[in-house]
């Protein structure tokens, strides 16, 4: 079974009201290869690096579970265990903005800690 590194940003992307446009924006800006990917009704995007194709980061749209996220670049950082992360972050004056969520087997939440910054916490 392939080691899951506890505290190592595991995923990025961005979510915005136009990812059209700004999955545009970074093409141009920082030579990313867009690629879309269905969520049903729409697309969102991976964005691949132009050499290897491998994706980097993703860009979204703010729709649907993503309608209340910050324009914001969002990292995505594995935990030992979510649930107690949480409960951490509460007791450390930071607030819990949505989750649990899951995607597969993962859970996750979105946080934000004292100072304002936003962050998801899975496991």
């Amino acid at each position: 079974m392939p080691e899951k590194p506890i505290g190592q940003i595991m995923w990025r992307d961005l979510t915005v009201k136009d990812a059209d446009q700004i999955k545009d924006f970074y093409s141009a800006v920082v030579g990313w290869k867009s690629q879309p990917v269905s969520m049903g009704d729409y697309d969102d995007f991976n964005m691949n690096l132009p050499e290897s194709g491998e994706t980097v980061a993703g860009v979204c749209h703010a729709r649907g579970g993503n309608a209340d996220l910050p324009a914001q670049w969002m990292m995505y950082v594995r935990v030992a265990d979510a649930q107690t992360s949480v409960e951490t972050v509460q007791k450390m004056g930071g607030a819990v903005l949505q989750g649990p969520r899951t995607m597969g087997e993962e859970t996750y939440y979105v946080i934000r800690d004292p100072a304002g910054a936003v962050l998801t916490i899975f496991s």
